[in-house]
C-alpha cells in the first residue's frame, strides 16, 4: 500500500488531530457540566447539553483523521525502513 500524503502532512496531521481531540473533548465535557463560563450568560448557549454534542461529534471526525495520518505516516516508516509492500 502506498501513502496518499506525504510525511511530513501525515505527522503534522497526526499532532494537530491529537491537540483538537484533547481541547474539544475538554470543551465538551465542559459544556455538559454546564459550567457557567460557557452557559451562564445572557448571551450564551442554553443548551450545554445539546452544544456538547456538536463539538462531541467534532472530536470523532478528528479521531478519525487521527487513525488516517498515522496510517500514513506509518506507511511512511515502514516504506523509509523495509521498503514498499508489493502485490
Amino acid at each position: 500500500m502506498k501513502p496518499v500524503v506525504s510525511a511530513k502532512n501525515a505527522w503534522a496531521c497526526t499532532v494537530v488531530s491529537v491537540y483538537a481531540i484533547f481541547i474539544l473533548g475538554a470543551i465538551a465535557l465542559l459544556y455538559r457540566g454546564d459550567h457557567e463560563e460557557f452557559v451562564g450568560g445572557r448571551e450564551d448557549v442554553e443548551d450545554g447539553k445539546a452544544a456538547s454534542n456538536v463539538i462531541f461529534s467534532a472530536v470523532i471526525v478528528y479521531a478519525v483523521f487521527l487513525v488516517f495520518c498515522g496510517f500514513q505516516g506509518l506507511l511512511h516508516v515502514r516504506e523509509k525502513r523495509r521498503g514498499a509492500i508489493s502485490l
